[in-house]
């Protein structure tokens, strides 16, 4: 795997991120953007859920991003509770997707927590990918979410101690997106993944190799 430090700008603020790939690559690559939990408790592009993810991601064969948020490390701004952010995701959006060696026909979506928030909040950014990972998402944000309106591939990973599991709508939430959501809740697993990260970056790279991953010896994709 190689990692290269980037710092690219989005409304007149400087954000800094890590652009991973596999080595000896190819072919180009599907890609995928990552997005960090909350700032206000900690959240960073280095946080243990957001790393697992992407170095599963990037032996499964991706390039991925992962960056932080304004005000977060060396981005420069104020945290803006959610309200702005999706610039950031957009901006290292057009950055991977335009990297030497990603396929821009193939990007993905991934999000923890606040990240997925961030996700769930903007169409815009929503129509710059074809596959959505939402990981540890909040009951609030899912049932107000344009991305119910896709037509494209939404996973839900949760742990079955997290609060997620206990909204009392959520069958009814899912339900209501056009397209079926699958849902995924991992035993054992709470909202923090502490000694469950492994698998879940497995499971993440799996769901994203289903989709936007190139099929051996020119076989359709799955769909």
């Amino acid at each position: 795997m190689r990692q290269s430090a980037v710092n690219f700008q989005t409304s007149g603020l400087s954000i800094e991120g890590v652009v991973a790939v596999p080595d000896n690559v190819g072919e180009p690559v599907p890609g995928v953007v990552i997005c960090h939990p909350g700032p206000l408790n900690g959240g960073n592009m280095d946080n243990n859920v957001v790393i697992a993810v992407s170095f599963a991601l990037v032996e499964a064969g991706f390039a991925t991003i992962r960056f932080n948020f304004r005000g977060v490390g060396n981005s420069q701004g104020e945290h803006s509770r959610g309200e702005f952010e999706h610039e950031e995701a957009l901006a290292a959006m057009d950055l991977l997707r335009n990297w030497q060696g990603v396929d821009s026909s193939r990007m993905g979506l991934a999000g923890y927590s606040f990240g997925t928030g961030i996700i769930l909040g903007s169409a815009e950014l929503q129509n710059q990918a074809s596959v959505y990972a939402l990981v540890s998402p909040g009951i609030a944000r899912l049932q107000d979410s344009p991305l119910r309106s896709t037509e494209h591939p939404t996973f839900i990973i949760s742990g079955d101690k997290d609060r997620l599991i206990e909204a009392p709508n959520l069958d009814e939430v899912l339900k209501s997106f056009e397209r079926p959501v699958t849902c995924e809740f991992v035993p054992g697993a709470d909202h923090f993944w502490v000694g469950q990260e492994s698998g879940l970056g497995q499971r993440v790279a799996g769901l994203f190799t289903g989709h936007l991953a190139q099929s051996p010896a020119g076989a359709p994709r799955e769909s």
